[in-house]
């Protein structure tokens, strides 16, 4: 996850870098910046109505260029990167989608019950043709839909009863717009009653309407009453200007921001003193003023900061967020990051697709599983410095120069939504090779193909699906009896029950074997002169048996940790001894410990076969550190009994270490 993390910021550095270098070449060949101001006296009569559509600000009156200049300059100062952004906007012929309306209930949960947004429908009766062509119609949508304003048709064949319960008994058009000025209000329908059906007048209709929400100020002793005013409202933006109503963006989010900012509206037309307003720091006209409990910020002064709907929304945005706005920045971020994935795994292509889809799916669970106790405890009201005091941390940081450069940036990111994706596909290359140079040294990972990589999935489904408890181990797991809760789960299941699972057989290379031996063992000729001996001299023996150096032979062998195995001499491979002769084992018949690993049981009989340890033999050690018959261990794990036959402990996991106990003494042989 950390590895993605600092790969995702690495890629917004690049992004930064990128706009930086952009901004570079646009200078080197035109030298403007996208910040310079522009003379609207140098732009021809088309780019001037483009501005003042992008805007909001009606021309239809104004037939001169002379006065649509004015009109502009009204409204706000021109930069190269707002022209660009109208010109690019105007030229692109996509064709704006405007909602169908079902019935009753489609109309209700899309209009009445959006409380942040203007919606403009036309209702079309029965047998009735619609008030706006399809020509003029398509003009509306297109350009009402630069402020944010939903479109759509509702046609009363679809629901008569409910166009009738309405009123609706001539095609008309309707305007929803938020009644009151808190946020998630009632919502008032308004219907068009003028005579003239074109797009200008309409449009007028429209934004007269959405700015009599906006609060005007018509004189000097208002405006020092409302600066003045303390009240719900911790952030406000005023607009100064020399017109008759706002333009229609700044409307636009007045609506879109209920409860959040207020907007004032002054005009200062017909003002005759305005030394107020010099006096709390307004110089210029237009001007856009932001007032917050931290200061006065002028908004227009930094990289990005245009007099549009998106410049604008994208900074109020930033300093005043809703928790809608953290959630879906959280959800893009956490998904950009999952998808660095696709890029980080190595090997087939199935497989990059299928960790792909599980990290998916597993970053979204976790954000949404995470963002329901934030929700809740947001509602606590002894919460509430708390979501001051980090309202104020945005706004400090958000008016900053860094700060203006990254909105700036995602403006110009989210209108070339092909170069966001191209630049993001790079990286994503640029990791997947680097990554590739980093695992060199595992060839079998990364030269995998798909059928191989299938194949091991299904092993592994499969197992998962017959054996779900010790599918999902993976081996070897150092774990204890107490931090292992499926051991204990198994061990109280009835074993015949289930099938075997599908257990890779890898950890029985790492088990230790080592050979048996003893202490002072002869060979085989020392052994049979041995024997011979004993023959001829039973009856001198047989006389000292009860002597006291007997006595104490036999309480070292009973004493010692070998003593089990001196009673028989296959415990040290030697022929049988004679009758009578049982009890005088010599000394050197004692198994050598010292060969045996530290982390193994004493012991001299496999339970698997049941018979004694020979030397010579070869012996395998499991986990739990009982010892067997290497062949036999390996026969019972081979049949699908993965587990000591002593203990009953899983020979594929790994037990805690013991104390190290002292070694066992021992004479020296004879």
């Amino acid at each position: 996850m950390w590895l993605k993390l600092f790969f995702l910021l690495l890629y917004f550095l690049v992004l930064f870098v990128l706009a930086r270098f952009f901004e570079a070449i646009v200078w080197y060949e035109t030298g403007i910046f996208a910040t310079q101001l522009v003379d609207p006296v140098a732009l021809s009569f088309r780019k001037l109505k483009t501005i003042l559509e992008c805007r909001g600000l009606g021309y239809s009156g104004l037939p001169e260029k002379k006065d649509v200049r004015e009109l502009v300059e009204k409204s706000g100062d021109l930069m190269e990167g707002e022209l660009y952004s109208a010109l690019k906007e105007e030229e692109a012929s996509e064709s704006v989608s405007s909602t169908n309306f079902s019935g009753e209930m489609h109309f209700y949960e899309l209009v009445e019950d959006t409380k942040d947004g203007i919606w403009l429908v036309q209702v079309i009766a029965n047998d009735r043709s619609p008030l706006v062509g399809k020509i003029h119609w398509e003009k509306m949508v297109k350009k009402v839909s630069r402020f944010g304003i939903r479109t759509g048709t509702f046609n009363c064949s679809s629901d008569p009863r409910y166009c009738r319960r309405r009123g609706w008994v001539r095609s008309t058009l309707i305007m929803s717009v938020p009644q009151t000025s808190t946020s998630k209000g009632k919502v008032m329908l308004k219907e068009y009653s003028g005579h003239k059906i074109e797009v200008e007048h309409i449009f007028k209709w429209i934004t007269a309407h959405a700015a009599s929400r906006i609060k005007t100020i018509y004189n000097a002793d208002h405006l020092k009453e409302e600066w003045n005013k303390s009240d719900q409202y911790w952030v406000k933006i005023y607009l100064f200007a020399n017109l008759d109503q706002p333009p229609a963006f700044f409307s636009a989010l007045s609506i879109k921001f209920t409860g959040r900012v207020e907007f004032i509206f002054v005009n200062v037309e017909n003002w005759d003193n305005k030394s107020y307003i010099t006096d709390i720091g307004v110089y210029n006209m237009p001007s856009y003023i932001l007032r917050t409990p931290e200061g006065i910020y002028r908004y227009g002064n930094h990289t990005g900061e245009f007099i549009s709907l998106q410049a604008m929304d994208s900074f109020l945005r930033s300093l005043q967020p809703e928790v809608n706005d953290l959630f879906v920045l959280s959800l893009v971020l956490v998904n950009l990051m999952a998808w660095m994935d696709l890029f980080i795994t190595q090997g087939a292509t199935i497989k990059r697709f299928v960790v792909l889809i599980s990290t998916l799916g597993t970053y979204n669970s976790l954000l949404i599983i995470s963002w329901l106790p934030v929700l809740g405890f947001l509602q606590l009201p002894y919460l509430d410095s708390f979501y001051e005091y980090s309202l104020k941390l945005l706004r400090y940081s958000n008016t900053t120069t860094l700060a203006s450069w990254v909105r700036a940036d995602w403006i110009f990111y989210s209108s070339h939504p092909a170069l966001f994706l191209g630049t993001y596909l790079g990286h994503g290359l640029l990791i997947d090779y680097f990554e590739k140079k980093r695992r060199r040294s595992n060839a079998d990972e990364v030269n995998a193909n798909n059928l191989e990589w299938l194949s091991s999935l299904w092993d592994w489904y499969t197992s998962c699906l017959f054996h779900p408890i010790a599918s999902l181990q993976h081996f070897p797991v150092d774990s204890d009896w107490d931090e292992d809760p499926d051991l204990f789960l198994e061990r109280l299941a009835f074993p015949d029950l289930w099938l075997h699972p599908l257990i890779p057989t890898d950890y029985i290379k790492s088990l230790p074997m080592w050979r048996f031996t003893c202490l002072g063992a002869r060979s085989e000729e020392d052994l049979s002169e041995g024997s011979q001996d004993t023959e001829n001299d039973s009856d001198g023996e047989g006389a000292d048996s009860g002597s006291p150096e007997q006595g104490t032979l036999e309480g070292a062998q009973s004493n010692h940790p070998g003593g089990a195995c001196a009673g028989a001499c296959e415990a040290c491979g030697t022929s049988p001894r004679a009758p009578g002769a049982e009890d005088s084992q010599p000394e050197d018949a004692q198994p050598d410990w010292g060969a045996w690993p530290a982390a193994v049981l004493r012991s001299t009989e496999c339970v698997v076969c049941l018979e004694n340890f020979e030397r010579g033999c070869l012996l395998a050690g499991l986990p739990c550190g009982h010892a067997f018959h290497q062949g036999c261990i390996l026969m019972w794990l081979a049949g699908g009994r993965h587990c000591c036959p002593v203990c009953r402990w899983p020979s594929y996991k790994k037990k805690p270490p013991r104390a190290p106990r002292p070694p066992a003494p021992h004479s020296a042989p004879a």
